[in-house]
């Protein structure tokens, strides 16, 4: 299924929509403010794990990340956060980055494995957003690649349509995609370290 929805004034019935396949364990694919992303309830097992076989992923090996609402999330998946990289999250988000923090208990047990570590992404956009907002917990992100050589993100949310139609539950249609992936910043040593560049430039 294929559901237009725009990123101004969001239609609240259509969000509502989106976030009950969520709540019945289903996959989405939805825009953000880079890439198109697959994800799914993070506190559904067997959609995360369904998300997992689709990207031919290892959960407890993969460098996920969870999209959060606002800086909230924090304290229900992440230990305590030093103030210098709180502040520095809240000069950059919503934006286009992951920030890879410590994970603490609350952070359901599959994905964790020997991983101590959690992705956090607030995109700069409200679609998502207003999503994650309603369901009330964070969504299982993970990029759309494309099968082109020369391309490596999928854009154009009706050929995602295509491609994923027997694959998710619903696909998102918020408009073109960007092909530019998050710039990730880890944040769990002694200094920051940016371990992938993407499309945002961070503000210290």
């Amino acid at each position: 299924m294929l559901l237009k929805i725009y990123d101004i004034n969001t239609d609240q019935r259509r969000i509502e929509q989106i976030v009950e396949v969520l709540r019945n364990g289903g996959i989405i694919v939805y825009p953000t403010d880079t890439v198109y992303g697959i994800g799914c309830d993070i506190m559904h097992q067997k959609a995360v794990e369904k998300v997992a076989r689709l990207k031919n992923i290892q959960i407890e090996k993969s460098h996920f990340s969870f999209i959060c609402y606002d800086l909230s999330h924090l304290a229900d998946f992440t230990k305590p956060i030093p103030n210098n990289i709180f502040k520095l999250m809240r000069r950059n988000l919503p934006g286009p980055f992951t920030f890879i923090l410590e994970a603490s208990n609350k952070v359901p047990r599959y994905f964790k494995g020997k991983k101590k570590t959690v992705g956090i992404r607030i995109p700069d956009n409200d679609i998502i957003r207003e999503i994650v907002k309603v369901l009330g917990n964070p969504i299982f992100s993970t990029s759309v690649h494309s099968d082109d050589e020369i391309e490596a993100f999928m854009t154009d949310p009706e050929l995602i349509h295509e491609a994923y139609s027997d694959k998710v539950d619903l696909v998102v249609d918020g408009g073109y995609g960007d092909n530019r992936v998050s710039t990730v910043v880890d944040c769990t040593g002694d200094e920051l370290l940016i371990v992938r560049e993407g499309k945002g430039e961070l503000i210290f």
